[in-house]
């Protein structure tokens, strides 16, 4: 590929969300689950050794760091007056804070990896991205580099500041960069055909049986300002339809191993697609 010309697809390009149910104890203020994000990273690195073409963007939630001051202060919600604006700054310091965790863990394994924060690169317009400029992070990609996006606070045209999602980041570079799979990794198994007995996943979900599996849909169990699975779900399918091809699969990433199979292509969890 032309690297003078970066407007082109990437190929063999995926994308990684590791949930914030997954990294942090969500039901803790301020806490990393330190050897879960260890061995995510020791799982993305194997990945990578084991398919050398791999190109992969990476992104992480804010469990229980963004997620408890981005409640108590209604970020996602708008930001306008001075203790909004300091709560803003108090989400944004927590974010940043488990994303320097998160970036040791990836250094440690020996992951080219460099971040990207929302905060410092794009504005929104009413909760939807306006405008980011992604020629950096193509040429991060081209070099071989692992670049890295979070749930972060961003300043918005209509709400004056708000927090996005990783499934809203990833909504804007889904169409930009093509990737052939996103893969979402939290604690769930996948979605729940039967929520709450949890006894059957919904093996695939598709705009022609989305009607189906909603009403077994919940939010999530712990504090989260970005919607929870039901968002997710609703998030992943109107991806797959706008990108045709594009597998979304929701799984969990609590047993090891299950982030490298699935980078490999191992199907599991739940897949999302198109019709």
């Amino acid at each position: 590929m032309n690297p003078d010309n970066l407007s082109f697809a990437i190929p063999n390009l995926q994308f990684l969300k590791l949930g914030g149910s997954l990294i942090t104890d969500k039901t803790r203020p301020h806490t990393p689950r330190s050897d879960v994000l260890r061995r995510m990273a020791a799982e993305i690195a194997s990945a990578r050794q084991h398919d050398p073409e791999l190109r992969l963007v990476l992104g992480h939630g804010s469990g229980s760091f963004g997620h408890v001051p981005g409640r108590k202060h209604g970020t996602r919600q708008g930001v306008r007056t001075p203790d909004q604006w300091q709560g803003f700054v108090e989400v944004w310091r927590e974010a940043v804070s488990l994303n320097r965790i998160v970036m040791d863990a990836l250094e440690a394994a020996g992951l080219p990896a460099i971040v990207f924060p929302a905060s410092a690169s794009l504005v929104s317009a009413d909760g939807q991205v306006a405008a980011w400029d992604l020629e950096p992070m193509r040429r991060a990609l081209h070099a071989g580099l692992l670049p890295v996006v979070y749930g972060d606070v961003v300043f918005d045209s209509v709400r004056g500041g708000t927090i996005l999602s990783t499934e809203d980041l990833f909504g804007y570079l889904v169409p930009a960069l093509r990737p052939t799979r996103i893969l979402l990794a939290g604690l769930e198994a996948g979605v729940w055909a039967d929520y709450p007995a949890n006894l059957h996943l919904a093996t695939v979900i598709t705009p022609g049986n989305l009607e189906q599996v909603a009403p077994n849909l919940s939010g999530s169990s712990a504090t989260d300002v970005t919607g929870g699975m039901a968002s997710k779900v609703r998030q992943s399918l109107q991806l797959a339809q706008e990108l045709p091809g594009l597998e979304v699969r929701i799984f969990s990433g609590e047993s090891p191993g299950m982030v490298e199979r699935a980078l490999v292509g191992a199907p599991l969890g739940t897949l999302i697609r198109g019709p």
